[in-house]
């Protein structure tokens, strides 16, 4: 169970991905974001080392506000090989310094994800302790997923995982919808808010056939 710790973070995950989020091809927006916290969920890890967050945030800088769905991992020390996936490293008040990832790129929040689409994992709250999160749907009609953890490709329309036969596609910009698209064989959906305080839901990965 992830413990959601009342403490401070230098810099916070905020200013973290406003320098980051203009470098990825999926960003809509002008260089200079300015970002605003919407909604999102956590899992946990089961080995208790790795903190795995679904963050939505939403810009507000440019003429019609978007909203970003970012997978994050927060980690105690650099993961090997990943360098291209570090977000950056920030100091939390309890912990220390830990290195941020886009969640994506790191194979602990994918296991999860997939387990999380296979039902052997329950969505949490975002700020609340052992608290599951009703509001995250969530179904695969699918084979279950293997073992193996794919490496992720990141699109101007998002970010592929390809599986055996299926690729589980992360929706980055995130538009209002009221279920899954057509043809999809899982999804993940949830809500989070707009900048006038009105929950909206959308679809924020879908499994789709190879």
């Amino acid at each position: 169970m992830a413990v959601i710790h009342r403490t401070t973070l230098s810099p916070t995950k905020l200013e973290l991905l406003a320098t980051w989020l203009p470098t990825r091809p999926w960003y809509a927006g002008s260089a200079g974001p300015s970002l605003v916290r919407s909604g999102g969920f956590r899992l946990d890890d089961p080995q208790g080392e790795v903190g795995i967050e679904f963050m939505v945030v939403t810009d507000a800088s440019g003429a019609e506000p978007v909203p970003y769905f970012v997978p994050l991992t927060y980690r105690g020390a650099a993961l090997e090989g990943a360098e291209d996936a570090l977000i950056g490293t920030t100091t939390h008040g309890v912990l220390g310094q830990r290195w941020v990832y886009d969640g994506c790129h790191d194979p602990v929040l994918v296991a999860q994800l997939f387990a999380l689409l296979d039902g052997r994992a329950e969505p949490q709250a975002q700020s609340v302790s052992d608290a599951p999160d009703p509001t995250i749907t969530h179904s695969h009609t699918g084979a279950p997923f293997g073992a193996a953890v794919p490496r992720a490709s990141d699109t101007p329309e998002g970010t592929d995982l390809p599986a055996t036969g299926t690729t589980l596609h992360v929706n980055r910009v995130l538009r209002p919808a009221a279920e899954a698209p057509a043809g999809a064989t899982g999804h993940v959906s949830g809500p989070w808010r707009t900048p006038e305080d009105v929950e909206v839901r959308g679809v924020f990965a879908e499994v789709r056939t190879a």
